[in-house]
Order: structure tokens, then sequence, then C-alpha cells
């Protein structure tokens, strides 16, 4: 299995920055794409950063180059740079890798979430 730990959410004024962390372990073949996905108050989920193993990222328009995501491949870790933070960012954000154990195709595994709140 595989197991995905986030770390860096809190709570942030408007304007602010926080930075959070993915580190993925377990009988981990390979990892594909990493992505960081996030859920607001009565919202769907949706799609906030995604980096591929070469490194190529993919953002939303709304992110509007205040958000970076890297990764590093040796470590199985992932992060994402948030700045300028608005109250409309306020959500649970969940680390997603799309990775191959033993024996499985690969699938995408979810973390358990972590909660970024910002205040205005």
């Amino acid at each position: 299995q595989v197991q995905l730990v986030e770390s860096g959410g809190g709570l942030v004024q408007a304007g602010g920055s926080l930075r959070l962390s993915c580190a993925a372990s377990g009988s981990i073949f390979s990892i594909n794409t990493m992505g960081w996905y996030r859920q607001g108050p009565g919202k769907q989920r949706e799609l906030v950063a995604r980096i591929t193993t070469t490194g190529r990222t993919n953002y939303p328009d709304w992110v509007r180059g205040r958000f970076t995501i890297s990764r590093d491949n040796a470590k199985k870790t992932m992060s994402l740079q948030m700045n300028n933070l608005k109250p409309e960012d306020t959500a649970v954000y969940y680390c997603n890798v799309n990775a191959k154990i033993m024996c499985r195709p690969s699938e995408d595994y979810w973390g358990q979430g972590t909660q970024v709140t910002v205040s205005s």
C-alpha cells in the first residue's frame, strides 16, 4: 500500500503564505503524477496543481502564479508553496499521487487532507 502524510496547513491572514508538504511511503515501485487538490466548504474537490515525473507542471487559471508545486523524486516528497493567500483559498488540501506498487497496476492514492484557513 501507499501512505501519504501531509503537513503544513494552518491559519494565515489574507496575503500570507503557507507551504504544504506530502511524503509518500510504502511498497512503492514507482510514482507517476503527483498533485494537490482541495475541497472548500460546500464545494466539490478541485485540482490545485499537478506535476509529472519530469517536472512539468499544470495549474488551473485561478492559481495565477500564486502557487508553486515541486517534488523530490528521490525522497518521494512533494510541496506546494502558496503565496498571496485569499479567504477563498480556505479548504482542506489533499495530496494525490498516481503510483505503482508491486503486482498492481498504477492507481491514485490520497492523503488524509490538511486544513488551510485564510482569514480576511
